[in-house]
């Protein structure tokens, strides 16, 4: 039994490291990163913990996300939770976005992330339900 625990406990540090690497990557070359042409939202979106600082724009039609892209720089949780939250809300209903939480953002993530990175994990999505929906209501 202790050999089966051994192998379970490497397998799980793999996918960590996996994952690890996937979150860098996105850090270095973020998807929809860059300016929309068209677009019918565009703020700011910034932590003061940690100085993550992005400019996000969106583009909804009916009552969907059609486009989403963000600029600025910010720590690897936050890049890298900008650019796969940006590639989920693709497509979604703004009502769906609005219901999407924390735990929704970590299950794209796939790493623990500490208390105190939370809201940079979380920063890209709040801004977006916050700025979006305030004006779509």
């Amino acid at each position: 039994m202790g050999i089966e625990k051994e192998k379970i406990a490497e397998e799980v540090k793999m996918y960590r490291e996996m994952y690890k690497e996937h979150i860098l990557d996105l850090y270095k070359n973020p998807s929809n990163y860059g300016e929309l042409a068209d677009f019918t939202h565009h703020f700011r979106s910034y932590n003061s913990l940690c100085g993550d600082d992005f400019k996000i724009w969106v583009d909804v039609k009916d009552n969907k996300i059609k486009d989403v892209s963000f600029t600025g720089s910010g720590c690897a949780i936050s890049t890298a939770a900008s650019s796969m939250v940006s590639d989920k809300i693709i497509g979604m209903n703004i009502w769906d976005v609005s219901r999407m939480n924390q735990e929704d953002v970590l299950e794209l993530l796939h790493i623990p992330v500490s208390s105190g990175r939370m809201k940079c994990a979380v920063l890209f999505l709040k801004s977006v339900q916050e700025n979006v929906l305030k004006d779509d209501n």
